[in-house]
């Protein structure tokens, strides 16, 4: 129930963190639209662990099998199943914890809601399962872009209390993948590479702030009073492992501006309609105003840290445990390719909801 995502444009995941395999459906995609296997492979890349000094060890190639629904690189609109299969799990890393509860995990939660749970790993919370989103969201990115030139950029704006001052109009993706923190201020990156580096080695961990830029997005976009662009934003956004706060626009900053300060003023440019500010975020009332829409993600720091913490085992007795295993000290680098990934999944459903909407030829 908990496993599908979008209206239209319809997501379904499957798979354990380190069961044989996970996966996904996509259900609703339009037919005709020219798939490039080598975008979703480079999306996955950035996603998979092993790639830098800042990142999980674990090494999964995320080579991924296209099943159905892609015939000589076109859709055929039919539903799209992918697979990709866990090749370095080690679930006896987690053993010890099968019958005791990780603080700040979703192990006591699970095991309260279902009355069993995967140990392995943490099973379906695991941010393993992202990988599923990446490759369905690289599709979305290619159906946005070939009907309607959408470009999604994410970066690393925070690590900790070290935050980059970035231009959002000015980001390009080349520029957030030159460090492996992904963020594209130069010196910034430097000093978040090296407090990631620092909590890792007092085998801690670290959180922080992503932001997004989506341009070219249409105007007309979401649905009024519950399905609001931001609101499927938000749900999108927050249901990502670790995501504890979504702010679009000017956000919680906003609170401190008068409405005279705040507002968007139209004008008509080159016989297109925009305004001269964006504190909006690109969305008014819940649709979008044609304006590039932008937002932030604040991420908790990892739940699992090697260091002796206090919890309660599944009869309520007080235990000690000292996790061992391999783990991210600080998810935002790899959480960078995952965030852009949602965010075309809810654009491509609301392009297509938008689509649905026109008025019948009777």
């Amino acid at each position: 129930m908990g496993s599908t995502f979008g209206h239209i444009f319809r997501v379904t995941t499957f798979g354990e963190s380190h069961g044989n395999s996970i996966g996904c459906i996509i259900d609703g995609c339009p037919p005709n639209i020219l798939i490039d296997s080598t975008q979703i492979e480079a999306d996955l890349q950035r996603r998979r662990p092993g790639q830098s000094a800042l990142t999980s060890p674990r090494k999964e190639t995320d080579s991924f099998v296209i099943h159905s629904g892609i015939l000589d690189g076109r859709t055929l609109g039919t539903a799209i199943a992918i697979t990709i299969a866990n090749k370095d799990s080690d679930p006896s890393a987690y053993k010890p914890f099968a019958d005791k509860f990780r603080p700040s995990h979703a192990d006591f939660t699970y095991q309260q809601k279902y009355g069993i749970r995967d140990w392995r790993g943490g099973g379906r919370a695991s941010a393993r399962e992202t990988a599923c989103r990446v490759a369905a969201g690289s599709i979305a990115k290619q159906v946005l872009a070939q009907t309607c030139g959408v470009e999604i950029i994410a970066w690393v704006n925070q690590v900790g209390e070290i935050a980059a001052d970035i231009d959002h109009s000015t980001v390009s993706t080349k520029a957030v993948e030159q460090t492996p923190v992904r963020c594209p201020d130069l010196i910034v990156a430097k000093q978040m590479e090296e407090l990631i580096k620092k909590v890792r080695t007092e085998k801690d961990t670290v959180g922080g702030v992503v932001s997004c830029l989506c341009k070219n997005v249409p105007a007309g976009l979401g649905e009024p009073v519950f399905d609001k662009l931001e609101a499927d934003l938000a749900k999108a956004m927050l249901s990502l492992p670790a995501c504890k706060g979504f702010e679009v626009g000017s956000g919680f900053a906003g609170t401190k501006m008068r409405g005279s300060q705040h507002n968007d003023p139209f004008v008509r440019v080159n016989n297109v309609v925009q305004t001269t500010s964006n504190f909006s975020g690109g969305i008014q009332g819940g649709i979008s105003n044609g304006m590039p829409i932008y937002f932030s993600l604040a991420f908790k720091p990892v739940a699992t840290i090697f260091q002796s913490q206090q919890t309660v085992n599944t009869q309520g007795e007080s235990v000690t445990i000292q996790p061992k295993g391999r783990h991210d000290p600080c998810v935002l680098p790899r959480a960078v390719p995952i965030v852009e990934a949602m965010a075309a999944l809810v654009l491509a459903d609301h392009l297509l909801r938008q689509r649905s909407n026109t008025p019948w030829q009777l």
